[in-house]
């Protein structure tokens, strides 16, 4: 199997990455990975797809350190590939990452996408998936009985009405975004510096207001959906749970939080199971849902991490399933001589 992993900029990668996971565990399988930056693509005047990428040289690693240390300093190959001789495309870059510094980046990976799927190549998620899901509009899609009540606008006082219908506890935070950035616990303290909290998440475009869950400040759960469906593999859940550092909401690890084992229950199964057709319905084979008691709070599409977490808490690498699972999608393309569309081969 020809993977491509794409990726913001290979050389931001971290070793503890769920992309840097599952790359070293198709090399150990003895696949050939690659790892492309979303400005590595070329279209060319004969309408051909390149992609310039890089691969480690070795095989057998035991740890992503050392692969990744091959991969970024001089353990590496680099090659131009011509699309349609790769068997699957990895769509990992986050958007959200390249929104102030390079604004050109941040849909590369769905256009150049695109331009794969027309030449036959799996592409995981499915583009068009991706494309709804680019800001936290996709989120309202999902039923409203999961969903925090939210707000979506740029109206200043639209945002202090639903402040005061809230008992002045809300969350703002920007429509585009990740790993915490810009988000804002607004209390009843806080009135005097609204208009100034305000301010800060519209510079990032629409601001997302959402009714405060006491229960955020006890932690939320990750939950991994592989095929649209809870990745599961012997009993044990692909989850995690993220605890807020004290004084913060902020969940995310990036922000401070810290892990633990997850306790998945009815709740989180059942938020599951709600949020699966949808998933489906778009061709996103591989996802993080974050959640809080019987709430639904954020559905990570594009670059959901902590795999690493999951391996450390549970004692189970999920990396080489999920690679198998990659293998079986290559099988049914050839055994069906690609009558798949590429939205249904995500999810099977």
């Amino acid at each position: 199997m020809k993977l491509v992993m794409v990726v913001n900029d290979v050389m931001t990668e971290k070793d503890t990455n769920t992309t840097v996971h599952i790359a070293m565990a198709a090399t150990n399988m003895g696949h050939d990975v690659w790892f492309t930056g979303v400005a590595d693509f070329s279209y060319t005047t004969d309408e051909r797809l390149l992609i310039r990428g890089r691969r480690v040289k070795s095989w057998n690693y035991l740890t992503t350190k050392k692969y990744l240390s091959d991969l970024q300093e001089d353990g590496y190959m680099e090659e131009e590939l011509n699309a349609e001789d790769v068997d699957i495309i990895f769509l990992r870059n986050d958007p959200a990452e390249d929104e102030k510094s390079r604004p050109w980046a941040q849909y590369a990976g769905i256009i150049f996408g695109r331009l794969a799927v027309k030449r036959g190549i799996i592409v995981l998620n499915d583009p068009d998936g991706l494309s709804k899901s680019i800001n936290k509009l996709y989120f309202q899609t999902f039923p409203e009985s999961i969903r925090p009540k939210t707000l979506i606008t740029r109206d200043r006082e639209k945002i202090k009405q639903f402040y005061e219908e809230h008992n002045r506890m809300i969350i703002i935070k920007p429509s585009v975004g990740s790993q915490g950035r810009n988000v804002f616990l607004v209390t009843p303290e806080d009135l005097p510096n609204l208009d100034q909290l305000i301010d800060t998440v519209l510079e990032h475009g629409y601001v997302v207001a959402q009714e405060f869950i006491s229960e955020i400040k006890n932690g939320d759960t990750r939950l991994f959906m592989l095929n649209g469906r809870i990745l599961e593999l012997d009993g044990v859940y692909a989850a995690f749970r993220r605890v807020p550092k004290e004084g913060t909401i902020r969940t995310n690890i990036h922000a401070g939080g810290i892990y633990k084992k997850a306790e998945i229950n009815e709740e989180i199964v059942k938020i599951a199971e709600i949020v699966s057709p949808k998933l489906i319905q778009d061709g996103i084979f591989f996802a993080g849902l974050d959640i809080v008691e019987d709430k639904l709070l954020e559905v990570n599409v594009f670059s959901p991490g902590g795999i690493d977490k999951v391996m450390l808490l549970e004692g189970v690498d999920f990396s080489p399933y999920i690679v198998k699972t990659l293998e079986r999608k290559v099988w049914y393309k050839r055994l069906y001589h690609g009558n798949f569309s590429n939205r249904e081969i995500n999810i099977i």
